[in-house]
């Protein structure tokens, strides 16, 4: 579930900073959260441009799916932290996973419609903007993976994100390199 943003009723035209007081209320909500997320929602769920801050810890299983109906697609910026994100094809092979970071080399994703996808926490406090399109209807915001466990089974979501670091292992480490170490050494 989403939290919307609070915003100031006497000026609805405020400007809203990411600041560090924002990122870490929303971080902790997400370390406080069973889901081990939370979402804090800066839009109404009827507008069509969606943009929201997207906490999410390690050990959140996040289920993979797409966005078809209706077409979505869906931007990923690392404020904090890093992510796993992955791509499969339609039986559930893993393609491509590319880390994002909010320390670079590579900060943010976009995933085109129909895609499918998931995302993995690899630090705790990590924080996503998220952006996509409206509008929100939960009934058809996602089209859920059947060859991926639902969210409810706890320790079968735990094996499949297992087996995501694992297929994904030496695209985490190099994204985790320091950026001399990517490079080889200074140059």
């Amino acid at each position: 579930m989403s939290t919307p943003y609070p915003r100031k009723e006497d000026d609805p035209h405020a400007l809203i900073p990411f600041d560090d007081g924002l990122l870490d209320a929303v971080a902790q909500a997400g370390r406080e959260s069973p889901r081990k997320r939370h979402i804090v929602r800066f839009h109404e769920l009827g507008e069509l441009f969606q943009r929201m801050l997207n906490a999410v810890e390690p050990g959140s299983y996040v289920r993979p799916h797409r966005h078809l109906d209706p077409g979505k697609t869906e931007v990923f910026v690392a404020l904090r932290g890093r992510a796993l994100v992955v791509r499969f094809d339609s039986e559930g092979a893993p393609l491509e996973g590319v880390v994002i970071s909010a320390e670079g080399p590579v900060r943010g994703i976009e995933i085109p419609i129909g895609a499918w996808h998931a995302l993995m926490s690899l630090e705790s406090g990590t924080v996503l903007y998220e952006a996509k399109e409206g509008p929100y209807v939960a009934t058809t915001d996602k089209d859920f993976a059947r060859w991926a466990p639902p969210e409810t089974d706890v320790d079968e979501g735990q094996a499949f994100m297992a087996k995501m670091r694992a297929q994904f292992a030496d695209v985490i480490a190099e994204a985790g390199a320091k950026p001399n170490d990517r490079r080889g050494g200074e140059r």
